[in-house]
């Protein structure tokens, strides 16, 4: 696929690439409201190295968005602990770290429960969990975390909720998906983590077979009487969605509220027109785009943006680069609540585009405008540069976002 005319050969590690040492990938970030200062040193195709791997990193908008919709872009064979396996067998279920045409057998049975029109049917189920868990927030005296008190328990309990699962095992799978999402565990402690929430949802989907509810894993139960699907695929795509889920949209809620309330001329249009909300969502999610990037590797040489990458290549795809592309978005790096965003790929593109966006996006419209109207005072309760950053985990956000009212 062509997106230019000039075509160059790419070979990361080649001497064509010069001696100087690629640099290490995933970027650092270190400002809330801004990818990685590093972005500004490279332009176009650029060799980098992934988990000390060689690859190349694309950055713009519209060679993105080739990559991630290349069926020569494989999600397997990527050196990455966090999927709990070796990268060339997906654990039973994941289907984000399967290719065709297992990805396509998995997700489409999924697909069908997570349609914009079902997750809007959950609006009044997300109210009404965000607004018990403001309650409890405003008991305390006039101080709380918006990470703790609302951001992290709202999409997990929302996700047990759909799938049937206790409320009690919420904080536990907080836990676990933390080991997973965290850098610097060694692959052994990831694997252990996820077989751990595996175990405990096999068991659960066991129990669905003889007592059925109406919730997610007991519709998916069906598909295993019908002998479609395996238990433990059933197991497996549970514990993605609790832990692909839950963690994200914890993250894009406090740092999303963070930039509103340093953006407050942006915050007081929203509280005062919250018809502006599903945009001002859209615009957010392109601004703090919480996801950054994402792993390919080439299963077949492919051209793209004027490059031709090899099989065997890996190629990052940097989102949040791509989300500031001036030439798709203009002024990128500013804040504007009324912009059209909804070209943005901070859920991705192509067949693994996320299949929790529709969800993802009612928890973010329901939790900032219930903050927002019920809590008309709330500002943060500390200046903006001692708000400390999660930037040591896979996931980017904040690890605590104190405020007062």
């Amino acid at each position: 696929m062509a997106i230019t005319e000039q075509t160059t050969t790419a070979q990361p590690g080649g001497s064509d690439a010069g001696t100087a040492q690629p640099p290490a990938f995933p970027f650092k970030r270190t400002c809330p409201f801004a990818p990685a200062a590093e972005y500004a040193e490279v332009d176009g195709v650029t060799e980098v190295l992934f988990k000390n791997v060689p690859a190349w990193l694309v950055t713009d908008h519209q060679n993105v968005k080739a990559v991630l919709a290349d069926r020569a872009a494989s999600v397997q064979n990527i050196p990455d602990p966090s999927r709990g396996d070796s990268g060339d067998q997906a654990m039973p279920g994941f289907f984000l770290a399967m290719d065709p045409p297992e990805q396509t057998r998995l997700r489409k049975m999924l697909a069908r429960e997570f349609t914009p029109r079902r997750m809007e049917a959950m609006r009044p189920t997300v109210e009404r969990i965000a607004n018990n868990l403001i309650d409890a927030m405003l008991e305390k005296p006039g101080t709380g975390d918006i990470v703790e008190d609302i951001a992290l328990p709202l999409p997990s309990l929302v996700i047990c909720e759909l799938l049937g699962v206790p409320y009690d095992k919420h904080d536990w799978f907080q836990v676990e998906t933390r080991k997973v999402l965290d850098s610097d565990a060694a692959p052994e402690e990831v694997n252990g983590a996820i077989m751990a929430v595996m175990q405990y949802l096999g068991e659960l989907t066991a129990s669905k077979l003889e007592n059925p509810g109406d919730d997610l894993i007991s519709l998916l139960v069906n598909h295993v009487r019908s002998g479609d699907l395996e238990l433990n695929e059933v197991a497996g795509m549970a514990t993605l969605l609790l832990m692909a889920g839950h963690e994200t949209t914890g993250n894009m809620i406090s740092l999303g509220m963070f930039t509103l309330l340093e953006h407050p001329d942006q915050l007081e249009q929203i509280r005062q027109d919250p018809t502006l909300l599903p945009g001002a969502v859209e615009e957010l999610l392109r601004f703090d785009d919480i996801i950054g990037n994402l792993p390919r590797t080439i299963t077949a040489d492919v051209e793209i943006g004027g490059h031709t990458f090899k099989e065997g290549d890996i190629v990052m795809v940097a989102m949040d680069a791509a989300n500031r592309d001036p030439k798709v978005f203009d002024d990128p790096n500013t804040l504007n609540i009324r912009r059209d965003a909804r070209s943005h790929i901070a859920f991705g593109y192509g067949i693994h585009v996320c299949l929790g966006a529709p969800l993802a996006r009612v928890e973010l419209q329901v939790v900032i405008n219930a903050l927002l109207q019920r809590i008309p005072t709330l500002k943060v309760a500390v200046p903006a540069e001692e708000v400390e950053l999660k930037n040591d985990a896979r996931i980017f956000g904040l690890k605590a976002l104190p405020v007062t009212w």
